[in-house]
């Protein structure tokens, strides 16, 4: 399967890395350019892509258009994933983009882009619907939100930790219940066990959710 993207990227010289990163590559067919937010959500309507790979800085009067963007996309084009891509280790900006769930959405750091096969297979993981995120950007987010625990998911029982598997795939409370065959009011209540042992407050302006997610993710990479 061919997956189509659409980048965002205003530097000329980045862009066009980035254009023959994917046209060197048989699992993805670029259809699209843009240098702005606006521009981006232009070609997005017209092309449709499966993905969106874009800065999170681009010009414009907001600091992270490009993560501003990601939430419109969500709103209004809920079937693109979107992979971010930055020079910045920001846990702010990862918060962000992960806020209203992880599945389909990556963020990677330019200057660890060794090779172009880590570029495609982030974006046919996120066009899967599942997550890409650079480890120094997990060290970041579990440092900002743990400072410092050794294992947040320690406290958690085995059926929790499937359910928290679960819930980084970026699905419903309904789907984790199809998919573990169990109750939809028993994932509720495993779920509220999780975001009290991983003491994530209901007031947390960022949705426990997704901090639960990312925890989780930083868990399995560093097993």
């Amino acid at each position: 399967m061919t997956f189509r993207v659409v980048i965002a990227e205003d530097h000329l010289l980045v862009r066009e890395g980035l254009e023959r990163i994917l046209a060197s590559s048989d699992d993805v067919e670029l259809v699209g350019t843009a240098v702005d937010g606006e521009a981006l959500l232009e070609s997005v309507e017209r092309a449709r892509p499966d993905v969106v790979v874009t800065d999170v800085r681009m010009p414009s009067s907001d600091a992270h258009d490009g993560i501003r963007i990601a939430g419109e996309l969500r709103r209004r084009f809920p079937e693109v994933a979107v992979l971010a891509i930055s020079q910045y280790a920001d846990p702010a900006y990862a918060f962000a983009l992960f806020r209203d769930g992880a599945g389909g959405r990556g963020y990677l750091l330019k200057e660890r882009l060794t090779a172009p096969g880590e570029l495609v297979a982030a974006i046919v993981e996120v066009a899967g619907g599942g997550s890409a995120v650079d480890p120094l950007i997990v060290d970041a987010l579990v440092a900002e939100r743990s400072r410092g625990a050794s294992s947040p998911l320690a406290a958690l029982t085995a059926r929790e930790h499937e359910v928290l598997a679960e819930v980084a795939t970026g699905k419903s409370n309904a789907a984790i219940a199809s998919s573990l065959v169990i109750t939809r009011r028993a994932v509720e209540h495993h779920i509220a066990s999780i975001f009290a042992k991983l003491h994530l407050p209901s007031e947390q302006e960022v949705s426990r959710r997704v901090q639960a997610t990312l925890l989780y993710l930083a868990d399995r990479d560093s097993s």
